[in-house]
């Protein structure tokens, strides 16, 4: 969930009764305070869903079954798995071979309001650290133009690393104020604005942010929340749609920030009624502190984290009126083909890769080091900045042109030769970026030189075969932990 980026001292849960105490002022919205305190008083279950781009819900559950990770399906996420309270996935093989992300329940939620259909112009605009745009990503086919905009560039490299360990090429990034979005940019059919707030509704995973939770804070959120979503309703076509929402409690961040935003907009926006299947969900607020806001924000959904043992969230679903227009196409960036087609055809050959291909993507230079792939339809605009946009995939300034790992995720699948399938003791010593030894049987169809290594037919990366025998794990440390 994305908060305001600031990291308080952790107190951990000792924190809880100054937690509970705080909540108070939300007494008279929960239906049962006995069953919200118990759950705050409780860790925050750990989640993740498939990728789905490599594998389905119920073969990852096997796979988690046999690395002795018990998993359940998550009630109205499809896609998405529970793991034990407190698991941490980061090291194990499933996760940075990009079979699953890591993202608490509620976080899955927002993407299935969005109404996505391939085709669409999307905007995320407070995109890290990715979980959400890599989804609508998918719900794209990872095809067409996604942009991606955070304000930090530290969470712009933690987002662009979890769209390539997932395999995303029709997002571009972008490091920008998102309040003051370019027109240029063009006009969006879908925005999603995750805004930042004061997280109260990662309680259970954060306790110490209590310290600095207040009606004063959530007060000075909600003026850049309504700068943020101001924008997002500009940069939305007439008929399209924004979705609003935050991990926060706070009405003033919440229906508030909704409903001084409809006004300044005076009937050119309306709440779209938000339907959720198979999680227990309670309507917006429509009365708050003696003053009435208006019944038409029953159609947006908050989630109490004791109706389905999650954090809590906010979302709201704004359709901007009017007649859809001939819009006028931004200036779009250049994603030339600035490369030797040596280097493909070189690829192609020695993983023995189909021939046609690479009539799927669009292969750019962006930095001297190598080559993008993006979705052959993305097409992203000049301005802002890019960031990045699809995956980097071919490392071009060496002597011998490798495959990124992202790389060997992505291009795997299709690979016909110069792979070599891993034992799970062997799988460990790779991800650990140890040398190994294979077998001669391993590698009776393996010629020295760059190989894929795979684990239950799945790519981990690259390793290099030597004349030896021996086999170099190329492994990157910065995904090894």
């Amino acid at each position: 969930m994305r908060g305001t980026g600031r990291k308080p001292a952790r107190r951990g849960r000792e924190a809880l009764p100054d937690v509970i105490a705080y909540l108070e002022r939300y007494q008279e919205l929960v239906d049962d305070w006995t069953a919200f305190e118990d759950a705050m008083r409780r860790p925050l279950p750990t989640c993740v869903w498939a990728n789905p781009a490599r594998i389905g819900t119920e073969n990852l559950a096997d796979l988690l079954a046999e690395d002795g990770v018990e998993s359940q399906p998550l009630a109205g996420v499809p896609g998405g798995l529970r793991l034990a309270d407190g698991f941490r996935s980061g090291r194990r093989w499933w996760f940075v071979a990009g079979l699953a992300h890591v993202q608490e329940a509620v976080s899955q939620v927002p993407v299935q309001l969005m109404d996505l259909r391939p085709g669409q112009r999307v905007l995320d605009l407070c995109a890290a650290p990715g979980g959400k745009t890599a989804q609508i990503g998918f719900a794209l086919g990872n095809r067409g133009t996604l942009l991606a905009n955070d304000f930090s560039t530290d969470r712009i490299k933690a987002l662009q690393g979890n769209l390539d360990r997932l395999g995303l090429i029709n997002v571009t990034t972008s490091c920008w104020d998102a309040s003051n979005w370019p027109a240029t940019a063009g006009r969006f059919d879908r925005i999603l604005l995750d805004a930042p707030c004061s997280s109260e509704g990662t309680l259970r995973r954060n306790p110490a942010l209590v310290t600095r939770l207040g009606t004063g804070l959530s007060g000075r959120l909600a003026e850049r929340q309504k700068a943020l979503l101001r924008k997002a309703v500009q940069c939305a076509v007439p008929g399209g749609r924004i979705l609003y929402s935050t991990c926060t409690l706070a009405v003033e961040e919440n229906e508030l920030v909704v409903r001084d935003i409809m006004r300044e907009f005076d009937g050119r926006l309306r709440l779209v009624p938000a339907q959720l299947s198979g999680l227990i969900t309670a309507p917006g607020v429509t009365r708050w502190c003696g003053e009435c806001l208006g019944d038409e924000f029953v159609a947006c959904i908050r989630i109490w984290p004791h109706h389905n043992d999650t954090g809590g969230f906010f979302m709201a679903v704004l359709e901007k009126e009017g007649e859809r227009q001939d819009e006028v196409s931004p200036q779009t960036a250049n994603l030339g083909a600035d490369l030797d087609p040596v280097w493909i055809q070189g690829l192609t050959r020695h993983y023995g890769l189909p021939e046609d291909l690479w009539q799927r993507f669009r292969i750019h230079r962006q930095t001297r080091r190598g080559l993008h792939l993006a979705a052959v339809d993305h097409i992203p605009p000049a301005f802002p900045p890019r960031e990045g946009s699809g995956l980097f995939f071919l490392r071009t300034n060496i002597r011998i042109p490798k495959l990124s790992t992202a790389g060997a995720l992505l291009l795997g699948p299709y690979a016909t030769r110069q792979q070599i399938a891993l034992s799970w003791e062997q799988r460990d010593f790779y991800l650990a970026r140890c040398d190994l030894t294979p077998t001669s049987v391993q590698t009776a169809d393996l010629r020295p030189g760059q190989v894929l290594a795979t684990y239950r037919g799945f790519t981990l990366g690259v390793a290099l075969f030597h004349r030896s025998g021996t086999m170099e794990s190329l492994f990157p440390r910065r995904w090894s932990g």
